[in-house]
């Protein structure tokens, strides 16, 4: 059979989740590349895998998913089940848990700071820092949540990796390359899992498809 196809930019957090849990599974895979200034994502042929044109999308035999946690977890089911807590009511409720944690909380929060720290040059506008601010402010606050839920437990979902923990790399890995983190390192249990899950070798790889540069000095205000 050949290999899952992931069809989008590797830049992507969203492209790159998929990505990572590809290579957490050792699961051989065609990245097809496709260009957003080209509008690649609008043609017939990519609205035909996903009708709302958006990346990633993946094409696993016969099957075609889009939404990059939806693939993520059909990866780890097909090739890892223990990533999402197979075998154990608890422990698959409490990836559960966390998987929705990042997706509703930590995410809607680390996303616009990257967006405005990171991207925006790229999409050729100023940065809206009023917009840095509050979500900082959000930010701060989750990531209390999750000094004290680490302080418990080594990964979000208990004593073992999980989903849960890996679902976070992308959209960090680009908010640890701005100037805010120290938001971060200012929480010590945060900051030795985030530095734990950034070592793992399909982390390290993935990351070799996002790029950042050095940017200005870290600071927390």
């Amino acid at each position: 059979m050949a290999p899952p196809k992931v069809y989008g930019w590797a830049i992507s957090p969203f492209v790159s989740r998929a990505l990572l849990a590809l290579e957490e599974a050792g699961v051989d895979y065609e990245l097809v590349p496709m260009s957003r200034p080209d509008g690649d994502h609008r043609r017939p042929e990519h609205l035909a895998r996903n009708p709302f044109g958006q990346v990633p999308v993946l094409e696993d035999g016969d099957l075609t998913l889009f939404e990059s946690r939806a693939i993520a977890r059909h990866v780890f089911r097909k090739h890892k089940p223990e990533l999402l807590g197979a075998g154990s009511l608890e422990r698959s409720a409490m990836v559960d848990v966390w998987l929705e944690v990042e997706a509703h909380q930590l995410t809607p929060a680390a996303a616009p700071v990257v967006v405005e720290c990171v991207f925006a040059p790229f999409l050729g506008r100023a940065r809206n820092q009023a917009a840095v601010d509050e979500n900082l402010g959000k930010l701060r606050k989750v990531l209390e949540v999750y000094e004290a839920r680490l302080a418990q437990s080594r990964y979000l979902a208990g004593d073992f990796l999980s989903a849960a923990d890996l679902s976070h790399f992308t959209i960090m890995h680009y908010f640890m390359a701005t100037e805010y983190a120290a938001v971060v390192e200012a929480l010590p249990h945060v900051r030795a899992w985030w530095e734990e899950l950034a070592a793992r070798p399909a982390a390290r790889k993935v990351a070799e498809f996002m790029p950042v540069g050095a940017g200005p000095a870290k600071k927390d205000e």
